[in-house]
């Protein structure tokens, strides 16, 4: 359902109750003779994400009726409130990616853990193509095109979000698998050497013997919001959970945390990524 790793819907289908609370709060705003981009600096989301939430395609945030009726008035809040509740009651699969990817958007801190494949921020063109090719049920390549724009898309984020600290821990075995052949994994090898250059961007490679490697329960994702609220989210065939849970989510940091001590650090990752380019 994400953006991650090999994730199968980059965009989901739009619903009609997210597509009615977009158009609800786009007529509240222009009601009150403000721009997408006014609107955006008053609630203190960007303008980006609020013109998404417009379209139907981000999952509101839960706090978003409340600064809308600081910017709207009561009304707002009372008619957003009701659309938000409708919400709640038909969250799906879709629903739930929308609101991390919101979350992902708006994130100060963003973590990331991958053993299946190169996280969906760090994946050049080609790898993405790749990825998108082998899934199943087969798409079309109108279907893969759409979803590898999509993909590339939302890496602007690294670069859109200079003050985010993006931290990728990412399985050596997942290069080593090569998908994509040869070529595809030495650009994806570049490309990760040329993105960990980011000042606001940390790649490590979990080296493929480690005995005391605690991530046996699979990938997972934490962000921080700019009210210091973190939620994770960890996805499998087909499903996906956005997790709030305070002591869940304490959980999923300590294991993060004991991971990035596993993992090799930065500097040595590095010297690993140009000796497995090398050996190309």
């Amino acid at each position: 359902m994400t953006d991650h790793g090999g994730g199968t819907n980059t965009e989901p289908e739009l619903s009609d109750s997210l597509k009615t609370y977009g158009a609800v709060l786009k007529a509240l705003r222009e009601e009150s003779g403000l721009t997408q981009e006014e609107f955006a600096l008053r609630v203190r989301y960007s303008a980006a994400y609020v013109a998404k939430i417009e379209q139907g395609k981000r999952f509101p945030p839960a706090d978003l009726p409340a600064r809308a009726e600081e910017v709207l008035g009561p009304v707002a809040l009372k008619v957003l409130g009701a659309a938000a509740r409708s919400l709640s009651r038909r969250a799906g699969l879709a629903s739930w990616f929308r609101q991390w990817a919101g979350i992902e958007e708006e994130a100060i801190s963003l973590y990331a853990y991958e053993c299946r494949a190169v996280p969906g921020l760090l994946q050049p063109e080609d790898y993405a193509r790749a990825v998108f090719e082998r899934q199943l049920p087969p798409f079309t390549e109108e279907q893969i095109d759409s979803k590898v724009a999509a993909r590339l898309e939302r890496q602007a984020l690294l670069a859109e979000r200079p003050n985010t600290a993006f931290t990728f821990i990412v399985e050596q075995a997942v290069l080593e698998r090569r998908v994509g052949g040869t070529p595809v994994t030495r650009t994806v090898i570049d490309h990760l050497l040329n993105v960990g250059r980011r000042t606001n961007v940390e790649i490590q490679i979990m080296p493929l013997h480690q005995e005391d490697h605690c991530g046996t329960d699979g990938q997972l994702y934490l962000a921080e919001t700019p009210g210091h609220q973190w939620f994770g989210y960890t996805e499998g065939h087909r499903s996906s959970t956005l997790i709030a849970d305070p002591g869940e989510v304490s959980v999923l940091h300590q294991r993060y945390g004991k991971l990035r001590s596993q993992a090799l650090d930065c500097r040595a990752t590095v010297n690993l990524l140009e000796q497995m380019r090398g050996a190309l």
